[in-house]
Parts: structure tokens; C-alpha cells; sequence
């Protein structure tokens, strides 16, 4: 299916909460990051869902069950069911099930997370590349996972067992800055062994698909802090979607986001799930949003006015996006990104 590229962020003039039924939201750099809640989440998060809107948390990470994710939030003051967690490790489980017989033998590379969704399918996790195994299965196990476990995948994959991966996300946002993902340990495999996973997370079909058909969304907002996972999962699944940034993505990234990794909406964090969203339109050769004017010209974003920071940054990707087409934008917006505090 061919999409247009996006060259501006999109206005609302109803709250998101209001016009979505459902909103998708990732958790780390979302709604918390290295397990404490991230400012105004939980108040946010409340009040979406007390005025209607539901609530699902959809996650790449693969290495906690739904029920412990659940508990978690509902300790941060998020009452949260068990059912309304979607991990990776969920849908690279129903993937394997497609692919291999009922019963079979898996070897886990990974957390708890992992086999608790294997069992759910009605496959069998095991420990060794010796068990027999019909699938190898790879995902986040936290930073004491064992250099031997690597190992493992690779004497099963070498033998021609097919892989999978939960996600590829290369890193992962704690408490402390960015950790290596479950998509850098992926890379050690697959540089020893030359072969290429089945991979289920965002931004692929697979996690979509798991997504929709455990919550029943029909009117999705997807929420996220990635714009190589969740923003593109969201272009992939043909879903809008809110940028938040206080996790991974920062504003001039942003502004270089090729088509299918720029969002619907942007917003510094999840209080812009319960407003508008303002228009952007052109203004002679450049863009406004409030009272902020953008434009593309001499090898620089320029930008003038005054007013809300981020209307500044939404009228700044009208002119970046407008001006990098179908690719990514180059022009250099340091001085503008200065003058809002970006």
C-alpha cells in the first residue's frame, strides 16, 4: 500500500483522548524509565482513562511477563490487568506457533517472559542447543544475561534450526542514560553465525497484528518515544501516532525523520494525549504553528516568533519535512532548536 509522506505534523481539534478509542502506549521512555514513572504519566494516563479511553501498553521489551508488567504500573498508580500488557515476547510466540508443530521444543535466549508466552502457545521451552530443539528464540534478558547463552543460539542456528528474535531495538532507556538493546545482542548472534532472524516486535506486522487482536482496537492511537519502532510501527500498521519526548528521540532527530518515521502528533510527554493538537499551515514560503514562523532557506531551518516551545518544533518539521521530501532532511537547525530550549 503507498502512503504519502507526511510534511507536516497534523492539528486536532478534539482532545486525542477523545478522538482515538484506544491509545497503544510504549512503556520505557514513555510512561517510565528505569521503573520509576516518567512526570505526568500516571496523572494522564488516569484521567485518559476515566474519561473513556482505553488503555493498552504495548512493549518490545520481552523480558518480564504481562503480569508483572501490570503489577509494576499498578504499583507507579496505574491500575493495571494483566491483559492489557502486549509484549514482543507475545507475538514472536504466536509467530514460532505458526511455523513449527504444537509441542515442540524452543530454545530461549532470553527472560521469563519468553517462555511464559512460549507455554501460552503450547510450545515448550528449553535451555540447550542439544534438547532438540525446533525453534531458537531471542530476546531482551536484562544485563546479566550470559555471554554462554549467545553461544548456545549459535551452535542451535548453525545446525539449521530457525531463529527468531523478539525485537531488534538496538537500545534501551534506563535510569542511568541508554543500554544495549535486545537488538545488539541479536547483532552478536548473527555475526557469529552469519544467518538472519524472523523478528516480531515494532516496527514489524507481527507486533501490529498481536496488538489488534488482543485489545480490539478499532480506532488506535499509537504512543511511543522510538521513531524506529514505534512511530514507523504505527506508519506500517497504517495507525496515527504521538511522538512523546522523554525517552530516546530528541528534537533535532525529529526533524530528520524520513517519511515513515515522522509521527502524527508531537508533544514533550503524555499531558498531549488529553489536548488538541494546533495546526500548522503555510505562511508565504515557510510554516506557522502559534507564534512561531519556520523556514527552509539557505542550508538552514530558520525560525521566528515566540510563544510555546513546541509549536516552534511542530512549525520546524513542516519546513524540514517539506524540504527533505522523501528523504531526510539535512539543513541545520541548531540555532533554532537553541532558541526554544530543544
Amino acid at each position: 500500500m503507498t502512503r504519502l509522506s507526511r510534511t507536516r505534523p497534523a492539528g486536532s481539534g478534539q482532545r486525542l483522548h477523545q478522538a482515538y478509542d484506544t491509545a497503544l502506549l510504549d512503556l520505557d521512555g514513555v510512561v517510565y524509565a528505569g521503573g520509576e514513572a516518567i512526570a505526568y504519566a500516571v496523572a494522564s494516563l488516569g484521567t485518559a482513562r476515566a474519561e473513556g479511553m482505553h488503555l493498552a501498553y504495548v512493549t518490545n521489551n520481552a523480558l518480564r511477563t504481562p503480569e508483572a508488567v501490570a503489577g509494576h504500573l499498578t504499583e507507579l498508580g496505574i491500575p493495571t490487568e494483566a491483559a492489557e500488557v502486549i509484549t514482543s515476547a507475545q507475538a514472536v510466540a504466536r509467530l514460532i506457533a505458526e511455523q513449527v508443530p504444537a509441542g515442540s521444543r524452543v530454545l530461549v535466549i532470553g527472560g521469563e517472559g519468553l517462555r511464559v508466552a512460549l507455554r501460552e502457545r503450547g510450545l515448550v521451552p528449553v535451555e540447550s542447543a542439544d534438547e532438540d530443539p525446533a525453534a531458537v528464540v531471542q530476546g531482551y534478558g536484562g544485563p546479566d544475561l550470559a555471554w554462554g547463552r549467545f553461544a548456545e543460539a549459535s551452535y542451535a542456528i548453525a545446525r539449521g534450526v530457525p531463529w527468531f528474535a523478539s525485537n531488534t531495538d538496538l537500545t534501551i532507556p534506563g535510569a542511568r542514560g541508554i543500554a544495549p538493546g535486545n537488538g545488539a545482542a541479536v547483532e552478536v548472534v548473527r555475526i557469529a553465525t552469519g544467518a538472519e532472524p524472523q523478528v516480531a516486535g515494532k516496527p514489524l506486522t507481527p507486533m501490529h497484528r498481536e496488538t489488534v487482536l488482543r485489545t480490539g482496537a478499532e480506532r488506535p492511537l499509537v504512543v511511543g518515544d522510538r521513531l524506529d519502532t514505534d512511530i514507523e510501527g504505527a506508519f506500517n500498521g497504517g495507525v496515527d501516532s504521538l511522538l512523546v519526548l522523554t525517552g530516546v528521540t530528541d528534537a533535532a532527530q525529529l526533524l530528520r525523520a524520513e517519511p515513515r518515521h515522522r509521527p502524527t502528533y508531537v508533544d514533550r510527554d503524555l499531558r498531549g494525549m488529553l489536548t488538541g493538537q494546533p495546526e500548522v499551515s503555510g505562511e508565504g514560503a515557510g510554516f506557522r504553528c502559534g507564534g512561531w514562523t519556520a523556514v527552509a532557506a539557505d542550508g538552514v531551518l530558520g525560525l521566528r516568533g515566540e510563544g510555546d516551545p513546541m509549536d516552534g518544533l511542530r512549525a520546524l518539521c513542516a519546513a524540514a519535512w517539506t524540504a527533505a521530501g522523501d528523504g531526510t532532511c539535512t539543513l541545520d537547525a541548531g540555532k533554532s532548536l537553541a532558541v526554544l530550549g530543544l
